[in-house]
């Protein structure tokens, strides 16, 4: 590796690539070889939320994901738990933390890089339309996923894709 910039190292692009053949090799089985998932399904996946409101007015009114719930987090006195439909019975969550000084969206290394939501491709047009009207910044890749912030900085991608396909693959 060579640095390109201080603190940032160029990747050996071949040794990358042969470290994931040998992982391939040694750990993908083929479908029909596959042991079932111990798992059902992802409850949820929870997020931090800065405002309630300001956050669902971003998941339901704008992305379409309808509020489920709204609870007390039991977790944290003055805390909000609350709960998006995002399809096929999953979740998506959110708590915000009153008092609390979480700090802004930060990537690092066990935090979330970005969630990647399905949605039928006629839906898909119609939200990028409405990140237009609402000034929403985002970045159409590959013609089927469009990638943007929350309000909060989370990173999200809806993905016209099928589940278990992703630009073609299947992946499931």
């Amino acid at each position: 590796m060579t640095d390109v910039e201080p603190g940032r190292a160029t990747p050996d692009l071949l040794e990358i690539e042969a470290q994931r053949s040998r992982i391939r090799e040694q750990h993908l089985r083929p479908v029909g070889q596959r042991p079932a998932s111990s798992a059902r399904g992802l409850h949820h996946t929870a997020l931090i939320s800065g405002d309630v409101e300001r956050t669902v007015r971003f998941y339901q009114d704008l992305l379409g994901f309808p509020l489920t719930e709204l609870i007390d987090n039991r977790d944290y006195p003055g805390s909000s738990h609350f709960f998006f439909d995002i399809g096929n019975g999953n979740l998506l969550a959110f708590f915000d933390f009153p008092g609390l000084d979480v700090g802004p969206y930060a990537e690092v290394l066990g935090g979330l890089h970005h969630l990647a939501i399905s949605v039928e491709p006629s839906r898909w047009e119609e939200i990028v339309r409405r990140f237009d009207d609402a000034g929403v910044d985002y970045m159409v890749h590959s013609e089927v996923s469009v990638y943007f912030t929350d309000p909060d900085g989370a990173r999200i991608e809806l993905i016209a894709d099928p589940l278990g396909e992703m630009y073609g693959h299947v992946v499931l």
